[in-house]
């Protein structure tokens, strides 16, 4: 049986990022990364972590939903929905009166039909341009 929790450990973390063919960096790095998250919701499977979502919000008008991950071996079962939705609902319980709040993410390539399911728009589209990124790596 299925439930979420509101902890994942950096171990479970990086595996699910391994699982998915994501890059690695440092458990510490992933600890901060975690520990630095306004929530963080983790489906699990008896103990083991088989999806995570993490929610990245200053508290004023930007949030940014990132780490959607759900285990291969668990796609296609409803997991990946439920942990966005309880992100969307956690900004709109904790928003303020009065309050509009922008949530961004960067979807992985080919996964943008089922963030649209939720209300998200494509980019680059006729208001707004790509979304853009960069890695940064400090060598030892």
């Amino acid at each position: 049986m299925i439930r979420f929790t509101d902890y994942i450990t950096s171990e479970e973390y990086m595996e699910l990022r391994r699982r998915v063919g994501w890059c690695e960096f440092p458990l510490e790095e992933a600890q901060a990364g975690i520990d630095n998250s306004y929530m963080i919701k983790c489906a699990r499977d008896e103990e083991k972590a088989i999806g995570v979502v993490r929610l990245l919000w200053d508290g004023g008008y930007i949030a940014f939903l990132s780490d959607v991950i759900v285990d291969p071996d668990y796609q296609g079962q409803g997991i990946g929905k439920k942990l966005v939705e309880s992100v969307i609902q956690r900004v709109k319980a904790d928003m303020k009166p009065g309050y509009k709040v922008k949530m961004c993410l960067m979807a992985a390539k080919g996964k943008e039909p089922f963030y649209e399911k939720f209300g998200f728009s494509e980019r680059p589209n006729e208001n707004l341009g790509a979304g853009m990124d960069q890695w940064f790596l400090l060598e030892n």
